[in-house]
């Protein structure tokens, strides 16, 4: 237990207070109001200071006399009087900068992270989330959080695993991620951004986006669009895909028959890949049933995206990936001018 400094009095205590927390803001001091003080009190700040009348109840001293006061009359400054009698003195300005440099490093650490860099439209949740702050005022917790979101959304698109056991698979937890949590919201806002829709503000929409990026509870909600696909093989799948091919029409698969196909083998040649739906209406308008094969991403890849073109390179397939048609709205002509040098390529490769 420490010894009660003299200087302690409860007459005094407003005239401390003040000193203490005026000190504690790592600001230049030259001047403390005090108060209010009681007569008491202002009798004692008279007889401290040495005044031959007595001050006011708020008065304004100057710090300079205060501590030429407080050292003779104690032999030890009003710095180390008021940290003695109320507690360390802080350095709030030097704290405020500190955590502001935290959360810039914060932010920054975000905005290059892998997954971020390799998506970079998702600048535009590390946006959001910056504007909406910290975790509870912790770059610590909020850290955290961030973490665990981006280690969900590097294994996205799932391979269809039930929410429940994608959380304890990459989290340890399987409940990690039920409808609610701030972590399950911090990933969906960044899953509505890369499919460029609405962050859904009702349970159903929520299921909705988890099941386009593979976490789904069937097999028949994540689809990829294609045309020209005429695989091999006397599978349902492949029959289809030839069928459409033939008379110049696209073709829905669904998770169920990109996993589960039948027999069949994806053609050796390449298979363009784009990510905007409106360049396989423009190829299949301008070349119908010589469209060569064409896969659509729909944005960020679904795990039946995922299945289908794996499948393909697993065949032998070269995968020509182009995605500047959703990110920089290129013209018409443009687009037109790529399906020209699609249909040409592919022209080339089959001699």
């Amino acid at each position: 237990m420490t010894d009660h400094h003299p200087l302690d009095l409860p007459e005094l205590r407003p005239l401390w207070s003040a000193v203490h927390d005026r000190l504690s803001t790592g600001r230049p001091v030259s001047r403390v109001r005090s108060g209010p003080l009681d007569e008491a009190g202002r009798e004692a700040l008279a007889d401290l200071l040495g005044l031959d009348r007595l001050p006011g109840a708020e008065p304004t001293i100057p710090l300079a006399g205060l501590d030429g006061a407080v050292l003779e009359a104690c032999g030890r400054p009003v710095r180390d009087v008021v940290a003695a009698i109320l507690g360390p003195i802080h350095d709030r300005a030097a704290e405020r900068e500190r955590k502001a440099d935290q959360r810039d490093a914060l932010w920054e650490w975000l905005a290059g992270h892998d997954v971020v860099t390799a998506q970079p439209v998702l600048l535009e949740w590390v946006g959001h989330l910056r504007t909406n702050g910290l975790v509870d005022g912790s770059p610590d917790r909020t850290r955290g959080l961030l973490t665990a979101a981006l280690a969900v959304l590097a294994a996205l698109p799932a391979d269809g695993e039930p929410l429940p056991v994608l959380a304890a698979r990459l989290l340890g937890d399987s409940h990690a991620l039920d409808d609610g949590t701030r972590l399950s919201s911090l990933v969906l806002r960044a899953l509505a951004v890369l499919y460029g829709t609405d962050m859904p503000d009702a349970a159903e929409g929520r299921r909705s986006l988890w099941s386009r990026a593979g976490v789904a509870d069937d097999e028949l909600s994540a689809t990829v669009l294609a045309v020209g696909l005429r695989p091999e093989g006397a599978g349902p799948v492949a029959g289809i895909s030839r069928i459409c091919a033939a008379s110049g029409h696209p073709i829905s698969l669904t998770l169920a028959h990109v996993r589960s196909p039948g027999e069949f083998t994806g053609p050796a040649g390449p298979v363009h890949v784009t990510e905007n739906p409106s360049v396989l209406a423009l190829a299949l308008r301008r070349f119908g049933r010589h469209c060569p094969p064409l896969v659509c991403t729909s944005g960020w890849p679904n795990t039946a995206v995922i299945h289908l073109l794996r499948r393909l390179a697993d065949d032998g397939a070269s995968l020509r990936y182009h995605g500047d048609f959703a990110t920089q709205h290129r013209t018409p002509k443009a687009s037109y001018a790529w399906c020209l040098d699609l249909i040409t390529a592919h022209r080339a490769w089959h001699g």
